[in-house]
């Protein structure tokens, strides 16, 4: 059974009761929401099709694929509640640095692409399609992709630097090996193959104070020596260096392993793609029609930033010849061409350091526009020339943060569940660490997941996918409810489909913990599995629901993209070294958090949007407000638009700096003029462009304050806002959508919220569940709604014209002096994931974690107890405190269901007596703690890194 679980910390006057939203499991309402569901929105949302259903990312590991076992897992995802898969091919456990190795059983490797393998592809279309699922399947294998068949003329490229300081004076020299074994970038996955060209040699004194102190040492290169003689004084030697062929692809699977090919060239992506579909067309003829889409996984490339004419493309967009400041704008990169060694380089002095940043911006610029033309481009025209979508995780270092899902069909985002020593989902993180790493800390969905979803509502997109729930670093190690909290904060940022990261394709007698890739928490061999669609279903429901609206905006975020891109270089989201300002992500979230709604813009955006009655247009988006978070370089195109946009009514709000300059090298003086000069136009207007002072914390206070200040008209007015509590708004052709999100993992919280009128007049509020699919009409007090939401709670309300069905009650969650404590020893069963069978007795509920005998159980507990009841009339809810698992409950043998997350009330009508009642609870375990005493399993000790957990149920139980 499911159910919904709201809580509210007042008390009602007649029981003194505390309330929940828990709803009844009564027939009764059941059949009331069968009378009342006749309208089209609600069906869709009430019994979604297989196609809302969340998909799962399947990896093929080592492509050690049999037709059987293909069979036999796609029923087992379509049984667990599973709507599509996205074949996935990748390495097998133990081949790379990733994984333990792990016994294949002999089972032989197919070659990605051969004959064979295409035929396990097209019995897995068939399959899936007679189970009426859904098939993607990624570009290559791993990722960034490429394969052993890629040409050494289509390989990937990047430009790099070696830089030897030292003090004069000296008469030495430096062999080119030497230079190259200085430049050759310390990557993730290097090819062996991989070649290099010194481009250029160059001496400065360090510090560098203009370019005329360089001295040209290239003339030497051919000998294969640098001589360098210098008077006394600090220098650095800097060497320019291009390696071709110089990453592999990671965790690729055989056949696919090979070198990356070059995204930055049109010509080398054609020939990998084309010789995909050539070979499909070929062997298996083309693709049937549950084939949806293909995939693009991370463009973790390494810091790839060349092509073979990039200097002449660079020349014909910017205007000038980058060689010469070329090694001056790089920096020393490593791991996803992460700048690894600030103090690298040498120092430049201010003047100097200004010009180079502003071309250091251009190379960012050009490489974005460059990437966006012969890849992004390539890609989507490939797929649509097949007859297929186009899915790509459309960001990464060199990608326009907004603008790069523009071009895909289902651009997809991605949301984590990884945890450090100290936080995890649902803890209450101060701002000054979340600014630490602020893409995700305990957040879930990574800094990227909002640039995405923007981009998509730019372009009209509805359907906004998201690599979901991923873990890198632990196996079968999540409770549901964690599950729910980071899926419901990816919600908020814009997602409406989830791909679960992931399912690793593993035969049944591989030995424990089977065949592992990545972490995850999604395999049939963890003991929550028989639950987890419940967890389906409820996401199921939230995507159909969602699928048929547009999540509404009215303010736009401008982010300092250009200043970033000028000081630091384009960064590797989204996980990137820097977030600049580090407060920015605190920005979104306070808007939401205080009923806002919100996109991020760019100014390419910003320039090619219109002004229409004040507002800013772009397609069918409007924003009356825009935020410029710490922007100081901006285009002048952009400016001079919000120049209009500011003196027609708009307002543009500047925190902590405002535009006093253009970003990019080439005419700069003038281009600098001119967007100082539309400032200053705009602050003849001081009502409408006005400077505000960011908060040194509590970001959420400080945007209720700035809306309170400047009337900004929110979606919803929440009267206690909390950094918890948020919500997004989404239009349908009948009705409003309200999504409000309890991310704590502990706080209970009143929402008190006021809706437009424009919302409400003439409509019904009605609470959707999705856990159930049941619905319930709300009571407003004016336009005025108070709903409990607890911790780990969601509720979706929806105002529409259906006026047909019951009212929600909320349920108990304290009994105040009515409530009596189930005592008495309880008996305890223990079936254990192993199969040992325990009995015991406890005198009172306890953590099993702090029971020595128990620390490392997983499976299913099962507490028995009885209690008395004089007058049942009495005794209405059972509630179980404290339980660390899923809840399943049955009183006098009646089964009162399942319960998942957040606060376990379970209503008691009907199934209580007079007298002696027993109570029996089933709380199914996580498997982490488990996992710890498996000491002799290598594979299981890769991937169990966290401390111990909690078990089982703690209480105390209460009935009232």
């Amino acid at each position: 059974m499911d159910r919904r679980k709201f809580l509210i910390n007042s008390t009602l006057t007649t029981s003194g009761l505390v309330i929940s939203g828990s709803f009844p499991h009564l027939k009764a309402q059941r059949h009331q929401s069968d009378l009342a569901g006749k309208d089209e929105l609600y069906q869709i949302f009430n019994n979604p099709d297989i196609k809302y259903r969340p998909f799962v990312r399947w990896w093929w590991l080592g492509n050690k694929i049999q037709k059987k076992e293909i069979a036999r897992e796609l029923r087992v995802l379509k049984a667990a509640g599973i709507g599509g898969v996205e074949i996935n091919p990748i390495a097998f456990p133990g081949t790379n640095q990733y994984s333990r190795k792990t016994e294949d059983l002999g089972i032989p490797t197919i070659e990605w692409l051969s004959d064979e393998w295409l035929e396990m592809l097209d019995f897995a279309f068939k399959e899936a399609a007679s189970l009426d699922m859904t098939c993607d399947l990624i570009v290559g294998t791993g990722f960034p992709f490429g394969a052993e068949f890629v040409e050494p003329e289509d390989r990937s490229q990047v430009v790099v630097i070696a830089v030897k300081k030292f003090e004069g004076p000296v008469n030495t020299e430096y062999s080119l090996f030497d230079l190259y074994k200085e430049a050759d970038p310390r990557i993730t996955n290097e090819y062996t193959g991989r070649t290099m060209e010194m481009l250029s040699v160059k001496l400065v004194p360090d510090p560098l104070t203009n370019m005329d102190e360089v001295i040209d040492l290239s003339d030497q290169i051919e000998s294969g020596v640098i001589k360098v003689k210098t008077s006394k004084g600090n220098y650095a030697l800097y060497a320019l260096v291009r390696v071709d062929g110089f990453e592999r692809v990671i965790v690729g699977a055989p056949g696919g392993m090979g070198p990356v090919v070059n995204h930055f060239d049109k010509k080398a992506v054609g020939n990998f793609l084309n010789t995909i579909s050539d070979r499909v067309n070929e062997k298996i003829g083309g693709f049937p029609s549950n084939f949806r889409s293909f995939f693009v996984d991370s463009m973790e490339l390494e810091g790839a930033n060349w092509k073979s004419d990039m200097l002449e493309e660079f020349k014909k967009r910017r205007g000038y010849d980058i060689f010469p400041y070329l090694p001056f704008i790089l920096f020393k990169i490593g791991r996803m061409g992460n700048n690894i060694d600030p103090e690298y380089i040498a120092d430049i002095k201010p003047e100097l350091d200004e010009k180079l940043a502003r071309m250091r911006y251009d190379w960012a610029l050009t490489n974005a526009e460059v990437f966006r033309e012969n890849f992004i481009a390539t890609y989507s025209k490939w797929c649509t020339d097949n007859n297929v979508k186009s899915r790509a995780q459309s960001y990464g270092r060199g990608y326009f943060l907004v603008e790069g899902s523009f071009d895909i069909d289902i651009p997809e985002a991605e949301t984590w569940i990884k945890r450090t020593e100290q936080y995890e989902i649902g803890d209450d993180i101060p701002e000054a660490e979340f600014k630490k790493i602020p893409w995700d800390l305990g957040r879930g969905y990574t800094m990227i997941n909002k640039y995405l979803s923007s981009g998509a509502h730019l372009k009209g997109k509805r359907l906004v996918s998201s690599e979901e729930l991923t873990h890198t670093r632990e196996v079968f190690n999540e409770a549901f409810e964690i599950f729910k909290i980071a899926g419901d904060k990816s919600t908020i940022t814009g997602v409406t489909h989830p791909v679960f990261h992931g399912f690793n394709y593993s035969p049944l007698d591989v030995p424990f913990p089977g065949w592992i890739i990545w972490g995850g928490a999604f395999s049939e061999r963890m003991s929550s599995w028989p639950y987890f669609k419940h967890y389906t279903d409820y996401r199921s429901r939230l995507s159909a629901l969602l699928l048929q609206g547009d999540m509404y905006a009215d303010i736009a975020l401008l982010a300092p993209t250009s200043d970033m891109w000028a000081e630091l270089g384009a960064q590797n989201e989204p996980f990137p070294t820097h977030v600049m300002p580090d407060y920015q992500p605190l920005v979104w979230e306070s808007i939401h958090q205080n009923g806002g709604a919100c996109d991020y813009v760019s100014e390419r955006i910003i320039r090619d949007a219109d002004i229409v009655n004040g507002s800013l247009k772009y397609g069918d988006r409007t924003y009356q407000s825009i935020f410029l978070i710490e922007v100081e370089s901006i285009i002048p195109e952009a400016a001079e638009k919000l120049y209009h946009f500011v003196s027609q009514g708009g307002r543009v709000f500047c925190i902590e700096k405002e535009p006093n300059g253009a970003p990019g090298w080439k005419d700069h003086e003038q281009r600098d003029q001119k967007v100082q000069s539309w400032v200053e136009k705009m602050k003849k207007h001081p009502n409408n462009f006005i400077l505000i002072r960011r908060p040194q914390e509590n970001f959420c206070d400080w945007f209720g304050e700035v809306q309170k200040k400047y009337e900004l008209s929110p979606s919803v007015r929440i009267k206690d806002p909390k950094t918890y509590i948020t919500q997004v708004r989404y239009q349908m052709s009948d009705g409003e959508v309200f999504f409000f999100t309890n991310a704590s993992n502990s706080h209970n919280y009143t929402l008190e919220a006021t809706f437009p009128e424009h919302i409400t007049k003439g409509k019904q509020a009605w609470l959707w569940d999705a856990t159930n699919g049941e619905r319930y009409k709300l009571r407003l007090n004016g336009n005025s709604l108070t709903l409990p939401l607890g911790y780990a709670d969601s509720a979706i309300i929806v105002f529409n014209n259906d006026t047909e069905g019951a009212y929600w009650e909320p349920l108990p969650i304290e009994g105040g002096a009515r409530a009596k404590v189930i005592n008495g020893v309880w008996d305890v069963e223990l079936q254990h994931y192993s199969g040992k069978l325990e009995f015991t007795k406890m005198d009172a509920l306890k953590d099993l974690k702090d029971v020595p005998q128990y620390t490392h159980f997983a499976g299913t507990v099962k507490y028995s107890n009885t209690f008395q009841v004089k007058d049942k009339n009495d005794v209405n809810y059972l509630n179980l405190g404290d339980v660390h698992g899923i809840s399943t409950v049955a009183v006098n043998g009646k089964d009162l269901g399942v319960q998942w997350f957040g606060n376990r009330v379970y209503p008691l009508k009907d199934h209580i007596q007079e007298g002696e009642n027993t109570v029996e609870i089933w709380v199914v375990t996580e498997m982490a703690n488990y996992l710890k005493s498996l000491k002799d399993n290598n594979v299981v000790q890769r991937w169990n890194r966290n401390p111990l957990k909690s078990l089982g149920l703690k209480g105390p139980v209460q009935v009232y």
